[in-house]
């Protein structure tokens, strides 16, 4: 089957990861994921590429089950393509990192359990499936007026039977910052990635999360005074959040949260969080909105004691982007719904799944955006009559129509007769269904 050329140079990034017979089922399993509009299980990815009728379906199955490639190379060599293809050189890195459910059913399904699922019913919003901890690049695209995320690395949480999914964050960090050596890593995560580990982050790294109501809060670590004893290891208490902030003193600041500039006031100071980070020092930031009437309305903790408290709150508000990542893999690429139950199948389709993702976004940057998109998708939905930037569904659907094209249109430099013209208007017409 003809694959484009255009999907094959991105595709190229990741040849070391795998044998030759493996990459040629790589790529067209990423195709067909791409093209397929049905369910994406790992047969659905086999009819998406149209091979259905010309591989074994076992030859799918054990690319994911039996084949030799590893995940975290293929996450590696994706973030290495996104940074350098998006980023400019010598910029810093901006990582977020968090986690999500994907319902399984079935006892021997590998690494499924009880957890939290936020998106879950219900008062104790608990659902059944793998948990999955994800790293994800932040970066701003020129056609895009809010940064996106694009997902470079996801690691399966199995409750007690592994570390936690803080570790596991902290574990792919530290890949990361392997990864680029010379480079600044900004982490930034929700109120549930804390952990004493921060401290061994390398110095290239700062550490941004949102600070728990309760946190016990101290003085920086005071002085050794020379006298017998143990030297002190954190200074005096500081209150709750809500006492610090009455008696802080606070600025007016314009900072952008959410891809929107507000107007906040800003209070900050340096301190320790023990129980947490143990004496590493950390800097407290607290947010109040211009017209609340609490005392504050939002806490961050970071490692960063350098950068100003104005780029710490925008930092952490680019920390959104990763919740779409959770919406769109679900409801565009169909991540998480192939049915395999095996360790390695398990550990393997979702990763899969993800860097199908970065390869989209890789794609549509740096070959398939054109400003007529948007004009085209309001002509054949003019209900979007605000919309001004794509979104990561057309992306896919512009790939989706670049693969339908590229097997109808055998001859690239031929010219197409009107029956293949008829037939690839018909697949267009299809796919965006």
């Amino acid at each position: 089957m003809t694959l484009p050329a255009s999907l094959l140079l991105v595709l190229q990034v990741t040849r070391p990861c795998f044998t030759k017979h493996s990459f040629e089922t790589f790529c067209h399993l990423v195709a067909g994921m791409a093209a397929q509009t049905g369910r994406r299980t790992v047969t659905g990815m086999l009819t998406g590429a149209g091979l259905s009728r010309l591989w074994p379906h076992r030859r799918a199955h054990a690319f994911f089950s039996e084949a030799s490639w590893d995940p975290d190379q293929l996450g590696l060599r994706l973030a290495r393509a996104v940074v350098e293809a998006l980023l400019p050189a010598d910029a810093p890195i901006l990582a977020v990192v968090d986690d999500t459910l994907l319902h399984r059913v079935g006892r021997k399904v590998f690494g499924a359990l009880w957890a939290h699922d936020g998106s879950g019913r219900g008062k104790d919003k608990l659902g059944f499936g793998n948990t999955w901890v994800i790293c994800a690049v932040v970066v701003r695209l020129p056609f895009l007026a809010k940064p996106v995320a694009v997902p470079v690395a996801a690691r399966l949480w199995r409750g007690k039977a592994t570390a936690s999914r803080t570790d596991l964050a902290l574990e792919m960090v530290h890949d990361l910052a392997a990864l680029f050596p010379g480079r600044t890593l900004h982490v930034t995560g929700d109120a549930a990635y804390h952990s004493g580990k921060v401290a061994d982050l390398p110095p290239s790294v700062t550490f941004t999360t949102r600070l728990p109501r309760n946190a016990a809060l101290s003085a920086p670590t005071p002085p050794k005074t020379n006298k017998r004893g143990r030297p002190r290891k954190k200074g005096r208490a500081l209150g709750s959040l809500t006492a610090i902030a009455q008696t802080a003193t606070w600025r007016l600041a314009v900072v952008e949260r959410y891809g929107r500039m507000e107007f906040v006031w800003i209070t900050e100071r340096e301190c320790l969080w023990y129980g947490a980070f143990k004496d590493l020092p950390v800097r407290l930031v607290l947010i109040r909105d211009l017209n609340s009437t609490r005392p504050y309305d939002l806490a961050l903790i970071s490692t960063d004691l350098v950068s100003p408290a104005d780029d710490l709150i925008e930092r952490y508000g680019t920390r959104w982007p990763i919740e779409s990542i959770f919406e769109h893999m679900r409801q565009d690429l169909g991540v998480g719904q192939a049915r395999n139950r095996t360790r390695r199948a398990v550990e393997r389709t979702v990763p899969f799944g993800l860097a199908v993702y970065t390869i989209v976004v890789l794609w549509y940057a740096a070959h398939g955006h054109h400003p007529a998109d948007i004009a085209d998708r309001r002509a054949r939905q003019p209900w979007y009559a605000t919309k001004a930037t794509p979104a990561f569904s057309d992306m896919v659907i512009k790939l989706r129509r670049t693969i339908i094209a590229a097997r109808h249109i055998h001859n690239p430099a031929g010219q197409p007769g009107p029956d293949e013209i008829a037939a690839v208007i018909r697949a267009w017409e299809a796919a965006a269904a």
